[in-house]
């Protein structure tokens, strides 16, 4: 009896954690996307052809490409900084956000032009400039967002992506049977984009000066020059199989496997992604604290192994059974690359923790030079895999996440359980 009270008392004690209770809150949001998303995928399935969903791909990474520089590391400063120095920093976050998003909106209209030329079609040129719409509405709540988030209110977080993915599916299927083609994939995320913008502005009562400064901007450059470089390799590695295919394997091609990672990958990546929002100011909160911070660390990872590995091992096996009922007989081509992508997701979120973990301790420039490394290492075992056909690209995606990801999250571990160890 003594053991069942024990047990319970740490189960109540796990529960009771602002971690996991942030971690529900936004799988709770995961959840909903994941059933409009699945949906939405099934009607684009048999509604769009494959020439339908090559298109929408390139316009997709072609918005990827621009939008990383939204996630310019201004946002994670606000998080990480001490209390003391947070008012100023976010008057010139936010002045900087409206110049850096203002940007983004001609950049990504000028750059439509090149990109059709590039893959000889000027269909996606519209839809490229159409997209570049959401930076010229963003701004309004990034301050608000990133404060809320450093908040650990991320109920709150979860509730702005919630509404705004699921309608934007919602509006997909609608369009979809209008019969708009790519468009109903690229106009519900122009529409959508207020709903975002809302949620946060009326859940955070930080609101702006009138006053223009800049003041400190070198102190959030330094920290996000390291974060943009993060997350552009991360978009460049997320986006360079579709490149590579696109170019090499035709449109055609690019569509079976874009439609292959999505159904595959993105049911394991939506948790992936609930776990990161949680982790960073999660450990950021105990970055003062080296044997508290360790506690966190390694309980994070034991979270993301029970979460990650029943649920892609669940889906990759399921895979022949469901693609065909859900989705159709046309997609039976893209089982086996379904399922090698969906493998690929094990080692990544572990090597998402060891990431932010880097941040919360200000040492963002050592996480940039291993995803250099990576990226480099990655675009090799693509090109080398592109031999093969999109089975082959499949197969690269696969083999360098588990040769590599790995081997980063145990050098991390050991870094942070040695810096406990000096500070004792």
């Amino acid at each position: 009896m003594s053991a069942i009270r024990n047990l319970i008392d740490k189960l109540k004690q796990k529960l009771a954690s602002r971690f996991l209770r942030n971690l529900g809150w936004l799988g709770l949001s995961e959840l909903f996307i994941r059933i409009s998303r699945l949906a939405a995928t099934i009607v684009l399935a048999r509604l769009l052809s494959k020439y339908d969903y090559g298109l929408a791909a390139l316009v997709l990474t072609t918005n990827e490409f621009i939008n990383v520089f939204t996630q310019n590391g201004i946002w994670d400063k606000l998080i990480q900084s001490d209390q003391g120095e947070l008012k100023q920093l976010s008057q010139t976050a936010y002045c900087l956000n409206w110049i850096i998003c203002g940007a983004l909106f001609i950049t990504q209209c000028l750059i439509s032009i090149p990109v059709a030329w590039f893959y000889q079609d000027t269909q996606i040129i519209l839809p490229i400039c159409v997209m570049a719409l959401v930076y010229l509405i963003i701004p309004i709540s990034l301050v608000q967002a990133s404060l809320t988030q450093r908040e650990n209110r991320l109920h709150v977080t979860a509730l702005a992506n919630g509404l705004q993915i699921s309608i934007d599916n919602v509006l997909t299927i609608i369009l979809a049977f209008c019969g708009l083609g790519m468009w109903a994939i690229v106009l519900p995320k122009v529409i959508v984009a207020p709903i975002w913008v809302i949620v946060h502005y009326f859940n955070n009562p930080w609101r702006p000066s009138k006053e223009f400064t800049l003041v400190n901007w070198q102190e959030i450059t330094r920290f996000g020059r390291s974060v943009l470089g993060v997350k552009l390799m991360n978009t460049l590695r997320s986006n360079l199989d579709y490149l590579i295919a696109g170019k090499f394997l035709g449109v055609e091609a690019l569509g079976i496997y874009y439609f292959a990672f999505n159904a595959g990958l993105g049911i394991s990546m939506s948790a992936i992604n609930a776990v990161d929002s949680a982790l960073f100011p999660h450990l950021c909160a105990a970055r003062s604290d080296p044997a508290q911070f360790k506690e966190r660390y390694f309980s994070s990872l034991k979270t993301i192994a029970w979460i990650v590995f029943p649920l892609v091992i669940l889906q990759s096996s399921l895979a022949p059974i469901y693609v065909p009922i859900i989705f159709g007989q046309k997609w039976l081509a893209a089982i086996p690359i379904l399922i090698l992508i969906c493998l690929s997701a094990i080692p990544r979120p572990f090597a998402n923790a060891a990431s932010r973990a880097l941040w919360a301790l200000d040492k963002p420039d050592w996480d940039l030079r291993w995803n250099l490394f990576f990226t480099n290492f990655f675009a090799i075992a693509l090109l080398i895999g592109v031999h093969w056909q999109i089975l082959g690209i499949a197969a690269a995606v696969l083999i360098s996440h588990w040769v590599a990801l790995p081997l980063y999250t145990i050098w991390v571990s050991r870094y942070i359980q040695n810096q406990v160890q000096k500070a004792n």
